[in-house]
């Protein structure tokens, strides 16, 4: 009789963690719960967050009769997560850490600690997303890592998974999965990919999960919390006092504490203004904002994005892209944001797309996520140039 699957799920104290778990387990698999400290923080009251979620996590697997296991990432987390985080505002572009917590932490540490030290067969977690393999299919895979450096481009991964998006459209979280590594990537399980929110908290009710059913659902990011994100990020960059300009005209509306702070097309509280306006560009050598009236303004539209090293997820780069120099698609650039049409163009160490600029930003084919590329390069505006729909 052949020995049940060891599956180690990470756990983080909420309820689409609990359910992933709990739905393993009763597929029959020996399911190991892992909760990840990666922050050390206080909420307004005292009270250590991460601790809070800690004893929720530990409570789930008691429910559930299952091993639990803490580890500590916040060392890891803090040089490859936070510092990049920090860097990249510094230099005036806007990270998604999730989209980088997920590739450091829980896909390379959390993958690494659960196959070599847990013995796991398989890593799960509660995102809602899907893959091309069938739980035995993942089993089945063998540990094939891709080198890094110069023959990285021309390293083969035969069969390849693909990153495939929810049956919860609205839920969908390929976007910061999008540069999940292949190799973790194709002994992960998935197990609400086929769930809606609605549906994972019906079971949670049913299964004596009300401590996580009755948390709210964490948005934002993580480490700032409630925090006020200006005051925040002050704490670890210098200000850098500039001003805010109309493109149209020139004209000096107010100031700012910080070029870095703002990012492209999202609105500037202008003080003692009560239209809104909208950030155009930024000058870091001056120190200025240059924004824009309406969200239709014509200057907050582009119709080209250069890209450095992109992250293809299973063909690296895809064979339709080497043959025609040119690649149909549909990207998005913000989490939820409705699929547009994109048309890729292959250079040397670039890509070239016809998207609005954002954070990190992920192209995928309607049903799955082709690459994701977090550093944009500065795109070219077109006078009167609409948004690629």
């Amino acid at each position: 009789m052949q020995a049940a699957r060891h599956v180690v799920c990470a756990v983080s104290g909420g309820v689409d963690s609990a359910v992933a778990a709990l739905l393993l387990r009763r597929r029959g698999y020996q399911v190991t719960g892992v909760f990840m400290k990666n922050w050390d923080s206080l909420d307004e009251r005292g009270v250590c967050t991460a601790d809070r979620d800690c004893e929720d996590a530990y409570r789930v697997c008691r429910i559930l009769d299952i091993p639990f296991r803490q580890v500590s990432y916040v060392k890891e987390y803090w040089n490859d997560v936070f510092s990049d985080f920090l860097n990249e505002y510094e230099k005036g572009r806007t990270p998604n850490p999730d989209i980088v917590c997920n590739k450091h932490i829980k896909f390379r540490c959390f993958f690494n600690y659960a196959v070599d030290n847990l013995g796991a067969d398989a890593v799960a977690t509660g995102h809602y997303a899907r893959t091309s393999l069938e739980d035995e299919e993942v089993f089945q895979q063998k540990h094939i890592k891709r080198p890094e450096g110069l023959f990285r481009n021309r390293f083969e991964v035969r069969n390849a998974v693909k990153l495939l998006q929810a049956a919860d459209s609205f839920k969908d979280q390929t976007f910061f999965l999008s540069q999940v590594p292949q190799e973790a990537l194709r002994r992960t399980l998935f197990p609400l990919g086929e769930l809606t929110k609605d549906f994972v908290k019906k079971i949670a009710a049913e299964n004596r999960l009300h401590h996580v059913l009755q948390k709210k659902e964490s948005m934002g990011i993580c480490f700032i919390g409630k925090r006020n994100f200006e005051n925040f990020i002050l704490e670890y960059l210098q200000p850098r006092p500039g001003r805010f300009i109309s493109i149209e005209d020139n004209k000096v509306l107010g100031t700012h504490k910080g070029w870095f702070l703002y990012t492209l097309g999202q609105r500037a509280n202008i003080g003692g203004l009560r239209e809104p306006w909208y950030v155009v560009e930024k000058d870091g050598a001056k120190g200025d904002v240059l924004v824009a009236p309406r969200t239709d303004h014509p200057a907050l539209y582009r119709d080209l994005l250069r890209t450095g090293r992109v992250h293809w997820i299973a063909e690296e780069p895809p064979a339709a892209l080497v043959r025609d120099k040119m690649m149909e698609c549909h990207f998005r650039f913000r989490h939820q944001m409705a699929l547009g049409d994109c048309s890729g163009t292959h250079g040397p160490g670039q890509l070239g797309q016809g998207v609005r600029p954002g954070a990190g930003r992920a192209s995928v084919s309607r049903s799955h996520s082709l690459f994701s590329s977090p550093r944009p390069l500065p795109t070219h505006r077109q006078a009167g140039g609409t948004e690629a729909s």
